[in-house]
């Protein structure tokens, strides 16, 4: 697979990001019925690095930390540390406290150690905030993450989904100061959420960010027919709150058609959508079988006309803000 860059930095990464968190240990605190065990991961990991698959995305909060030592284990088994770009989170709770969660320094400083001992590495290539914290000024946010990135544990820092005031505010606090700035934004886009247009994908297109979307298949509603289910949609509460709208069914029907005419899957008319968009770097795609591996590494091959991409967003009507929190 051809290597893309992240915005304007020089960080590469494959088109296609495997996500994470799709394996862990369900006892462990925020693990899930839906995760995949360690064999099953370990060739979910093979086979997307046979594929060209290099970018890995984590983070400290899934399954209590378990999913950064799945992929920590699993990744050096497999290659050397210098072929593939990993990149992990922090924010979400980790333990009871004031420091447990959130950006505050203290909090920054001891989760990227716990992180990369859990990882099994000395560094990641990218280290991004989950969310935004109110509860913490973002000058102290930046400083930190600066500081991580002077001492050699991280390469590059990220955000993901906030207002684009709050990004904004982020990077000018950077610049400001002369601290490392965010080279990209992993935020929740793609066909049944398309709010991040009007202004964070403008905004990160014309300051050289890279767009890493999360969900880019909405959480496998797109790779289904209206109205199927998997134990995930049935157990994701999370995910119940993003989508499950009937105002989708178009949208979905329409990928469908789609996927008909091209002789492809669903998931694949899905990322292609995505990857069409000129601000788009790497959909962080979340896998529990072989065949979505391979299905998403055919996607960066599929080509759109307009005709298509005008008839798969056709249906979109505005939505409440979703995927902040």
């Amino acid at each position: 697979m051809r290597a893309v860059n992240v915005g304007r930095s020089g960080l590469k990464v494959s088109p296609i990001t495997i996500g994470c968190w799709s394996w862990g240990d369900p006892g462990r605190a925020g693990g899930h019925r839906w995760l995949v065990d360690e064999d099953a991961a370990r060739t979910l990991i093979r086979t997307a690095l046979e594929a060209g698959v290099t970018s890995f995305d984590t983070a400290n909060g899934y399954s209590g930390g378990s999913s950064e030592e799945f992929t920590g284990r699993l990744l050096w088994s497999m290659v050397r540390r210098e072929e593939v770009v990993l990149a992990t989170k922090v924010f979400s709770r980790m333990r009871p406290g004031p420091y447990g969660a959130g950006l505050s320094r203290k909090a920054i400083l001891h989760e990227i150690d716990e992180s990369l001992r859990r990882l099994g590495t000395d560094h990641v290539d990218l280290y991004q905030i989950h969310r935004w914290d109110p509860e913490t000024p973002i000058e102290e946010t930046m400083e930190a993450m600066h500081d991580v990135v002077r001492a050699g544990k991280a390469r590059y820092i990220g955000a993901s989904s906030m207002y684009a005031w709050q990004f904004a505010k982020a990077q000018y606090t950077a610049d400001r100061h002369g601290w490392t700035r965010f080279v990209s934004m992993q935020d929740h886009y793609n066909l049944l959420y398309r709010e991040e247009e009007r202004e964070m994908i403008p905004f990160c297109a014309d300051q050289g960010v890279g767009i890493l979307p999360w969900s880019p298949q909405a959480r496998g509603r797109l790779a289904r027919p209206w109205g199927g289910s998997t134990l995930r949609t049935e157990t994701d509460l999370y995910g119940k709150g993003l989508y499950d709208d009937d105002r989708d069914r178009p949208i979905i029907d329409s990928v469908g058609e789609v996927a008909a005419e091209l002789g492809a899957t669903r998931s694949q008319v899905a990322l292609a959508w995505l990857l069409a968009h000129p601000a788009v770097t790497s959909p962080i795609v979340g896998v529990t079988d072989p065949a979505h591996v391979r299905e998403a590494v055919l996607a960066c091959d599929l080509v759109l006309g307009r005709e298509h991409l005008d008839r798969l967003e056709a249906g979109y009507t505005p939505r409440a803000i979703v995927g902040h929190d």
